[in-house]
């Protein structure tokens, strides 16, 4: 990537390099060592600069080969899509020591450490006067699979955009310094959005009189279409029994993802997450039920803030009486967020993942135009959204009770609960101040407004104020009020709020109804919406407008946005059709509508169908609207340029840049617009270049603008790719032309993970070369894409689709563009129209490689879309005969044989014929292991786990867990059925406590009841009744269970409760039980089966797509079968005395 004032390159991996021939591993403890400031900088007060930082890593693999078509995941409560991007699967299991680029930000009180090779986070938060790491400090950069690509890490501060965790959370960012006149210095990370191609830039600010790191956002919306984002800044912060994380005292009330569900703050009145908090209240945990407390929350949790009209929050380690504070305008900057693994064997195993030996944290997030997840906001083309975030570290005072940029205050007070007339008030005083303030005046008055205390202090980041007084009679901490000033400058002043009483808890949120049953067309149009800006995974938004079509079918906000839909599809002429029927409408009575949409739309819907000249009338008509006049403009001044009339084009842009003289391309373009404005060149250029000069200032990281004025551009391939596109649209072809050329060259050193984009290159150069005229040229292009490195390259702009689909025009058996064309039409859900282009790929598959993907794609297409497993099975049959060796095809091909009939022992047989290849994934291997238990060999299943170290998987969750399980219950019966109870023990004991490397340990809501049910048989087997009835005990009371990501009062575990209250002789309670159990099934089985409108993560629907219905009631079945076998004998039978285990 582009890395200013840095001279050493920062694509190409970096791993050490060998010792005597070998890779270099590292082995042991991992530690960070920071280098000294250069000479150079020495004697500034604020001192930046680049030098590479090794840090041990655990690099991801390379992703494979295949595209993820993951339209019904669900990431974080909205859709999951990782397309375009590649996803990993696969993390080394060796650190290796790893010289990453490093931006390095240091002044008198703090010391910041950005990649910007990993998004461009804060790696190291550094309080230099306490010693303490504010942010959290992670040793080792050791990712986990949970990220929205693949490898996600913890620690420092990662930044979410447009969607949560960051796409390119794991890709580089463009960088630059900006020392400022002041003597504060700006580091600049940008990239362009791998989904939407939208622009994205933070700049990390360091002032030489002040603690506070500030993060300065510029996003841009660099698309022709309206798009939504979200922005979370991900606060990692260490944490232990002391570490309290604390918000401001209004916040009565937390939500959890989507507002499913809503909990009191900061003790909970309930259940949260299906932990009962009021029980864990006790004489020695007196604050069990609190949230705000790290060592209370046993479950993986998730809790926003729903209202509060302060603007900080932060998080304290009363251990070490250090930690920090953030502070944001709250109307623009309202997200308030905690997240936390949980404080238990789960969530210590995930801690475990991610760091080597840094231990536990949790994730204090802050939200900008947003305050939940998700929850999106609209940014309009060529709109941008600017604001900043503060944080800075605090000592000695405590949580804060409220905070400005300038300081934080704490303030206690303790009335004296007497009626007697020397009654007295005991009040405790903090503040920590963020720069150096002599003789600030630190304030107490009471209710009346009278000093009732006051002090001069100097207050510094490295000097907190702490003071303790007592005052005569009795106050209720509201009635006092403590002001900071710096002379005449309110600091910061806080007056102690009264709890409120009875507080209405706000409602959660609902599912929306299916469309039929809503009253409205207004309804149906905003339903829709909702779902389309939240970017909802399993439910879509058509359905609600095409109801209301259906009820009024020129309604023009249903047809506008149904159009908007078809347009982010491709489908052009059909998008033209929804909206010439809403301009109908609109002019129907008046030739001036006040909303421009629709002409806007359908400008751009005919400009990507080649009619320019039908398209300025529509576009020139938006302008008339205020809400349009930029979008329009800016495309009417492309349709000039690209016609050669720089005059008109330049006249648009003039009239637009008065209205936003922030939108990027269009400076750009009209610096370019001067330069070739041809009578006065001398005055246009000049001009050209103060408006590259003052873009330059406002952004200095605006790719085009860089190549404009004649600096180094970045060396991401999709960003260059972007550029040259710029041109294009804009009649540039010459320059274009070579832009594509560099970004096909810039490709051969594409950052791991990110899109791969030769091929489109060359396609888009053959489009080019074909409209000018030059045929040969074309064909040449169009070789060069075929024959170019196409691992990871998926199209994602409507332009790639345009060149794709001009390539095969051109040359209907080219089979490069035809996969690649197929994979963003099945994408877009666009499937009939992807199965024919990759059955015409098949047909002219030149090579294996191709004709494996194409098969597997058609596979996954003949499974989820025609629902013909047979075709299915033909295809993956096809795509594994032309890549026999491929790890990913043999794992997919066995989960389609698991769905179509195949048998354990076939199932297995092909895995043994390919056990080195299996032996490549984790969930190959635990499918073998799985298989191996099935056919009676779990020993084998059991060794095969513990010969290897096990990564968490998305999808996998519980899996490894299960299979460790079931082979050690497999064995335990084994045992006993062989008269060896020792052994039987043994196993169970490995059941219940597996070993730290499956990689992930049991979630404290998880039904153990089998476990513990059959280490009492084992127990009882061994002699040992009291153990047994203590066992059973566990078993009989172990209540609802923790399945596919989600708490269920029932399950298959119930039966071993009902069992073991059997076993103790307590069949009263087990009869009960059993009939409560049946009285869930027959709920149950009347239910029809539904996605969960609410669920963070479907992990049983991210490869095919079972049909839930079926699905569900033979999971009821299942369950009524086995209750009836259970209760056929209501009391134990001499068989199960015999042979107790196998009841």
């Amino acid at each position: 990537m582009l890395n200013a004032e840095n001279d050493f390159p920062s694509t190409p991996d970096r791993v050490i390099p060998p010792i005597n021939g070998e890779t270099t591993v590292t082995d042991g403890e991992s530690t960070i060592e920071l280098p000294p400031v250069p000479a150079e900088f020495a004697g500034d007060k604020v001192a930046a600069w680049s030098e590479s930082l090794i840090i041990d890593t655990y690099l991801p693999v390379e992703p494979e080969d295949y595209p993820a078509f993951l339209e019904n995941r669900v990431y974080q409560g909205s859709s999951g899509k990782v397309y375009p991007l590649p996803f990993h699967e696969r993390i080394e299991q060796e650190k290796r020591p790893f010289a990453w680029d490093a931006i390095h930000l240091e002044n008198e009180w703090v010391r910041l450490v950005i990649l910007p090779q990993l998004g461009g986070r804060i790696h190291i938060g550094y309080d230099k006067v306490a010693d303490y790491d504010f942010f959290y400090r992670n040793n080792v950069i050791k990712p986990a699979l949970v990220g929205l690509a693949g490898p996600w890490i913890s620690g420092g501060v990662e930044f979410n955009w447009p969607q949560h965790h960051r796409p390119g959370t794991f890709l580089p960012t463009d960088w630059e310094i900006e020392r400022e006149a002041d003597g504060a210095i700006t580091v600049w990370c940008s990239d362009h959005d791998p989904m939407n191609r939208m622009k994205g830039m933070h700049g990390i600010r360091l002032r030489p009189d002040s603690s506070v790191v500030e993060a300065r956002v510029r996003l841009y919306n660099r698309t022709d279409a309206t798009q939504t984002f979200l922005w979370w800044a991900n606060v990692a912060a260490a944490v232990n029994d002391d570490y309290q994380s604390f918000f401001p005292t209004d916040v009565e009330f937390v939500a959890d993802h989507a507002k499913r569900a809503v909990a009191t703050f900061p003790a909970v009145d309930g259940h949260y997450y299906g932990v009962d908090y009021p029980a864990q209240v006790t004489a020695d945990r007196p604050d069990g039920d609190r949230l705000d407390w790290y060592r209370n929350i046993p479950v993986p949790t998730s809790y926003m803030v729903v209202a509060t009209q302060d603007d900080f929050f932060g998080g304290y380690d009363h251990g070490l009486e250090a930690g920090f504070v953030y502070w944001a305008d709250h109307t623009v900057a309202p997200g308030k967020k905690q997240w936390t693994w949980g404080n238990a064997e789960f969530g210590w195993a995930w801690d475990r993942n991610l760091t080597d030996g840094d231990g536990p944290y949790v994730e204090l997030m802050a939200g900008a135009f947003t305050d939940n997840q998700p929850d999106f906001s609209f940014i309009a083309p060529g709109e941008t959204k600017t604001f900043s975030q503060f944080w800075y570290p605090i000592t000695r005072i405590g949580a804060a009770h409220q905070a400005s940029r300038d300081a934080a205050v704490r303030l206690d007070v303790t009335a004296d609960d007497s009626d007697e007339a020397d009654a007295a008030t005991t009040v405790v005083i903090g503040v920590a101040a963020t720069r150096v303030i002599a003789d600030a005046t630190i304030e107490l008055t009471d209710a009346a407004g009278r000093v009732v205390f006051t002090a001069a202090a100097d207050l510094a980041p490295s000097q907190a104020y702490r003071h303790g007084l007592s005052l005569d009679g009795g106050y209720r901490a509201s009635e006092l009020t403590l002001t900071v000033r710096d002379g005449d400058t309110v600091l910061v002043t806080w007056t102690p709020r009264d709890p409120t009483e009875d507080a209405e808890v706000p409602a959660p949120a609902t599912e929306p109804a299916d469309p039929v049953t809503i009253a409205s067309i207004d309804e149906l149009f905003y339903t829709g919406q909702y779902l389309d800006q939240y970017r909802h995974a399993t439910r879509a938004p058509e359905p609600y407008w095409e109801e209301a079509l259906r009820r009024d079918p020129r309604d023009v906000r249903c047809n506008v946005a149904l159009a908007a839909r078809r347009e982010r599809a491709g489908r052009h002429t059909d998008a033209e059709t929804h909206l010439r029927t809403a301009i109908d409408r609109l002019l129907a009575r008046v030739p001036n509508p006040a909303d421009g949409e629709a002409h806007y739309r359908l400008g751009i819907s005919l400009v990507h169908q080649g009619r320019d000249a039908e398209a300025l009338g529509f576009l020139a008509k938006a302008t008339w609207n205020d809400a349009w006049r930029v979008p329009a403009g800016h495309a009417l001044a492309r349709l000039h340029a690209r016609a050669g009339d720089l005059a008109a084009s330049r006249d648009a842009l003039l009239e637009l840049l008065r209205h936003n003289p922030e939108h990027l391309q269009a400076n750009a373009l009209l610096a370019l617009t001067l330069r070739g404005s041809g009578a006065v060149a001398e005055a246009d250029t000049a001009l050209a270049d103060t408006v590259l000069a003052e873009q330059r200032a406002r952004d200095p990281l605006d790719q085009w603008t860089r190549h404009l004025a004649g600096l180094e551009l970045s060396t991401d391939a999709p960003t260059v790719l972007d550029v040259a596109l710029e041109y294009a649209e804009t009649g540039h072809t010459h320059t274009a032309l070579e832009l594509l050329a560099a970004a096909a060259a810039a490709s051969t050193n594409t950052a791991l993970g990110q899109v791969q984009v030769a091929p489109l290159a060359h396609y888009h150069r053959a489009q080019l070369l074909d409209a000018a005229g030059r045929p040969t040229e074309a064909t040449s292009a169009r070789t060069d894409a075929r024959t170019s490195d196409a691992r990871h390259c998926l199209p994602s702009r409507l332009a790639d689709v345009a060149a794709l689909e001009a390539a095969l025009r051109a040359d209907g058996t080219d089979a490069r563009a035809a996969a690649l064309l197929g994979s963003w039409y099945y994408d877009k859900k666009r499937y009939t129209d992807a199965i024919t282009v990759w059955q015409a790929a098949a047909a002219h598959a030149p090579d294996a490689a191709t004709a494996a993907l194409v098969h597997r794609n058609l596979g996954i297409a003949a499974y989820n879309v025609q629902r013909d497993p047979a075709a299915a099975l033909e295809h993956f049959a096809a795509a594994v005969g032309h890549a026999p060796q491929d790890a990913k095809l043999l794992y997919e091909y066995d989960q389609l044989l698991a769905r179509t009939g195949a048998t354990p022992t076939e199932r297995l047989d092909r895995l043994e014929a390919h056990r080195q290849l299996a032996g490549r994934r984790d969930d190959l291997t635990v499918v073998h292991a799985g298989l191996l238990t099935a056919v009676d060999r779990s020993n084998e299943a059991r060794a095969l786990m513990l010969g290897r170290v096990f990564q968490p998987w998305e999808g996998g969750e519980g899996q490894v867990l299960l299979a460790w399980q079931n082979a050690c219950t497999a064995l335990a019966e084994h045992a006993l059925d062989s008269g060896n109870p020792a052994a039987a023990l043994e196993h169970m004991h490995a059941a219940i406590t597996p070993p730290e490397s499956l990689g992930e340990a049991r979630h404290p809501l998880a039904n153990s009841a089998d476990l513990y049910w059959l280490l009492g048989e084992a127990l009882l087997a061994a002699g040992d009744d009291e153990g047994a009835s203590a066992a059973w005990t566990a078993a009989a009371h172990a209540t609802g269970d923790f399945i596919d990501m989600s708490n269920r009062r029932f399950s298959k575990k119930t039966l071993f409760s009902i069992r073991a209250l059997r076993r103790l002789g307590d069949h009263v309670a087990a009869a009960t039980l059993i009939d409560e159990f049946d009285d869930y099934l027959v709920e149950l089985a009347a239910t029809p089966a539904r996605v969960d409108y609410f669920a963070t993560s479907l992990p049983a629907m991210l490869l095919f797509h079972d049909d839930p219905q079926s699905v569900h009631d033979t999971y009821v079945h299942t369950l009524r079968s086995k209750l009836g076998e259970l209760t056929a004998s209501s009391t134990a039978s001499a068989a199960s005395a015999a042979a107790p285990h196998r009841q």
